[in-house]
């Protein structure tokens, strides 16, 4: 295995991830301020699965975003 390729595609794959993430939580959030479904300020539950069936990864991380 070629280490630095798997380590430059995993970086690219966690800045796709994040840059996404974070570009889908910020629109959900302004519909849901918008719509009148959600106020505007206080703390959203969050969980983020990262599952990779190949190695048999499946990892949870619960958090929360204040806003």
């Amino acid at each position: 295995m070629d280490e630095d390729r798997f380590n430059m595609e995993l970086r690219k794959f966690l800045k796709v991830v994040g840059v996404t993430s974070q570009r889908e939580i910020e629109n959900a959030v302004h519909a849901a301020v918008v719509s009148g479904a959600l106020k505007n300020s206080g703390r959203l539950s969050a969980k983020m699965t990262l599952r990779i069936p190949e190695i048999g990864l499946d990892h949870v991380i619960d958090g929360s975003i204040e806003f």
